[in-house]
């Protein structure tokens, strides 16, 4: 048995088998419904429920709050229909659908930038051309490895593609690019993916928060919107723990230096001894720093307590949750806990 659902802006419905989510059934057949983690854990299928019943899986209350619930927002990877159905998927005219591709690609660089983080680029040898928004991700594949999310850290002009990987303890794709991985192995790449990327319609300022290796998306984000002939101010916020965990501090000061319109400010929760640097958490930074952000974006990536507590801080200070574009950075681990099915 199978139920139909209308997806606003979509020139078809879809047809969802009993028990299928809606996103499972329009990606199968050929809708670019806009989407993350699949997983209920990251909010990028956040959609309106305009009519009929579903019924939700678990999910993460940080992709969708219990008051988004109660003002018929859905997840689509955890929305099952009970009946026929119409859904329209949020800010639909701000969500980009580049063509998805599956690339063959070479490491050409493998750098380690912290204790635990490495900075790989690869070249793509087929499969391309490869266009993706700043902030967005891939699925990546090493030899023998199993699919894993990393968001790129270049910008689209860039040819090689750059990802930062940190070093998970008992990761299978993450350890093996910390012991194994050396210049000149394959490696496939599918996409883009992700809704958390650069809006370029905007004009206004930008607040970027990165925690640890959630400075890749962040990095391309700021990289672009420096691009524009007339940039907006543009401040980063990178938390990590300590000195140990800094990794770019130069080339973002540099960046400083070129750019009178950006700010970069590192903060570090657990310095293991004196610093000149900020202290705390970079979320209270951010609080301590701006009273209101009126006119603001923000780009958040990183740790999801990070993510949660930035997100929640900028709501309390009036910024519109349209305006808050994350992208909380789980673990297989950390998504077995919340026991939400992949």
């Amino acid at each position: 048995m199978a139920f139909t659902v209308n997806i606003r802006g979509h020139d078809r419905p879809i047809a969802v088998e009993e028990g299928q989510t809606v996103l499972e059934a329009a990606l199968s057949q050929g809708v670019p419904y806009p989407h993350g983690c699949q997983s209920g854990n990251c909010g990028a299928c956040k959609s309106r429920l305009y009519d009929g019943e579903i019924e939700l899986s678990p999910y993460s209350e940080y992709a969708l709050t219990a008051e988004e619930k109660s003002q018929g927002l859905i997840l689509a990877c955890r929305a099952v229909p009970w009946s026929d159905a119409e859904v329209g998927w949020l800010a639909a005219d701000e969500i980009v659908a580049h063509p998805l591709r599956l690339l063959e690609c070479r490491v050409v660089e493998v750098e380690s930038v912290t204790h635990d983080v490495k900075c790989v680029r690869f070249e793509i040898l087929a499969g391309g051309p490869f266009v993706f928004s700043a902030g967005q991700y891939a699925r990546v594949v090493f030899e023998g490895q199993p699919a894993r999310d990393y968001s790129m850290a270049n910008r689209l002009d860039q040819s090689a593609l750059e990802f930062h990987i940190r070093h998970v303890e008992g990761g299978a794709s993450s350890s093996y690019v910390a012991t194994h991985l050396k210049v000149g192995e394959r490696v496939r790449v599918e996409g883009p993916y992700g809704t958390a990327h650069f809006r370029e319609s905007h004009s206004g300022p930008i607040l970027a928060i990165a925690g640890g290796s959630g400075l890749a998306p962040i990095k391309s984000i700021v990289e672009t919107a420096l691009q524009r002939s007339a940039a907006p101010p543009i401040h980063l916020y990178f938390g990590v723990r300590d000195v140990r965990d800094l990794y770019l501090e130069a080339h973002f000061r540099t960046l400083e230096a070129r750019h009178a319109n950006f700010r970069f400010t590192p903060v570090l929760s657990q310095p293991s001894g004196p610093t000149a640097r900020r202290t705390g958490f970079v979320h209270e930074a951010v609080g301590v720093d701006f009273p209101e952000f009126d006119g603001f974006k923000a780009y958040i990536a990183g740790p999801p307590v990070m993510v949660e507590a930035a997100s929640a801080l900028l709501s309390a200070r009036g910024m519109r949750r349209e305006d808050i574009h994350a992208d909380a950075f789980y673990t297989e681990a950390e998504k077995a806990m919340l026991q939400v099915p992949v």
